[in-house]
């Protein structure tokens, strides 16, 4: 475990690196089990700037945990929804959602 694999010392830290940005994994909830377009997801996050929402959604495809479709039609037309990779942190994610009602119930 000690072992400083693709310059993280610790597996922990990979996932934090993958889905720790400021709203990646909100963005991984919401596309657990369906396919949203980029305004659904904004919809979904409506603190979210365009710039950053883009920033974030480009940064999970290019790690692998979401496809993003483009479909040739005007106006275009884009998909996301999770890798198979990606849907390997569903049960992270349900924990996560686990954790925070029984801290916000906590409150």
């Amino acid at each position: 475990m000690g072992n400083n694999c693709c310059g993280f010392s610790c597996p922990v830290e990979a996932t934090i690196r993958l889905i720790g940005g400021k709203y990646k994994a909100v963005i991984l909830w919401h596309l657990m089990n369906k396919t949203l377009r980029y305004n659904e997801i904004h919809k979904l996050i409506p603190k979210a700037t365009d710039k950053m929402l883009a920033q974030q959604l480009r940064e999970l495809e290019k790690d692998g945990l979401i496809n993003r479709k483009v479909y040739p039609v005007v106006p275009p037309k884009t998909e996301y929804s999770l890798t198979k990779f990606g849907e390997t942190l569903t049960p992270i994610l349900d924990e996560l959602c686990n954790w925070g009602e029984q801290y916000l119930i906590q409150k």
